[in-house]
């Protein structure tokens, strides 16, 4: 057996000699910046602008209504017949009456407006039926 090392390269020596042409070394620049947008985006937790816009928006509305339904449950309480309205309430078996009950009250129309936030009037029904 003699030793055919003379005539062939190793992997390394190849390794080391190889010089990509400016095609490839563009294309594999491409192909890297594609991938790392294919991955940030579906793993990576990363969202477009228009995206970003929309989940703000939607959070904004959704503390609004929170904030005022406990202002609404703060005015059903502090009235002075609140004992006898919240049992009025209580016998009311449709949540959809409830939410009346509660936009009739008045206690869910925040100051400077002419109407209830219906976020607000079944956070504030909800919270009451508790």
């Amino acid at each position: 057996m003699a030793m055919q090392g003379s005539s062939k390269t190793s992997i390394t020596q190849r390794f080391e000699s190889y010089q990509p042409s400016k095609t490839f070394l563009v294309w594999a620049c491409i192909g890297t910046a594609v991938a790392t947008m294919i991955i940030g985006f579906s793993w990576g937790g990363w969202v477009t602008g228009g995206t970003s816009r929309t989940a703000a928006t939607t959070a904004g509305d959704v503390a609004r209504g929170e904030l005022a339904s406990a202002i609404c449950v703060q005015r059903f309480n502090a009235a002075p017949d609140a004992t006898a309205k919240l049992v009025e309430f209580k016998a009311l078996s449709d949540s959809y009456k409830k939410r009346q009950f509660v936009e009739a009250g008045g206690w869910a129309t925040m100051p400077g407006q002419t109407s209830p936030d219906s976020r607000s009037v079944e956070g504030c029904a909800t919270a009451l039926a508790i």
